[in-house]
């Protein structure tokens, strides 16, 4: 993904070389945008980073419960191992494992749960931003605005980060 854009920048660079002079008059705006900046510092990107987080600690709370469980479950049968007969044993064995096994299916369902969530949320974030750029970009006659994560090099005299997002924030105010 990157060699593309890699490859779409150069041939850019190389289609304003062969324009040369004749496209001297013309000045091309170029803006670089840091996503990961406008996620972090935008009201709607707070908002929705806090959202994420609470859902996360909630789940990661649950698990914590549920080890809890467990950690007791097992403590008790190390414990009273001894006077249990065979069957109250064993029964306590299952219900151990069924517990741990539990936890386990519990804890990847959440994992997922988790990155679903927050794909989900961000990239509808970052597609209101992309929209948002090209908007800016047609009315400001940008003829090219990039992520930074795909420019190796750039002036910070072109990186629009900041005025999107206090666009952004106007837009969305939180």
């Amino acid at each position: 993904m990157k060699a593309i854009q890699i490859l779409a920048i150069s041939m850019l660079a190389c289609l304003f070389l062969a324009a040369g002079p004749a496209g001297a008059a013309d000045v091309a705006k170029i803006g670089v945008i840091d996503f990961q900046k406008v996620i972090s510092e935008s009201e709607a990107g707070q908002k929705v980073q806090e959202e994420i987080q609470k859902k996360g600690r909630q789940m990661e709370s649950e698990l914590q419960e549920m080890a809890k469980e467990i950690e007791e479950l097992d403590k008790q049968l190390s414990r009273d191992a001894m006077v249990m007969s065979k069957e109250k044993r064993q029964q306590k064995q299952r219900e151990l494992e069924i517990k741990k096994y539990d936890l386990q299916s519990r804890q990847r369902e959440y994992e997922n749960e988790f990155r679903q969530m927050q794909s989900k949320k961000v990239g509808a974030l970052r597609d209101e931003i992309l929209a948002l750029a090209e908007q800016i970009g047609k009315k400001e006659g940008y003829l090219l605005i990039i992520e930074k994560n795909a420019a190796v090099y750039y002036p910070s005299a072109i990186d629009m980060t900041d005025k999107i997002i206090r666009k952004y924030n106007e837009r969305n105010p939180a």
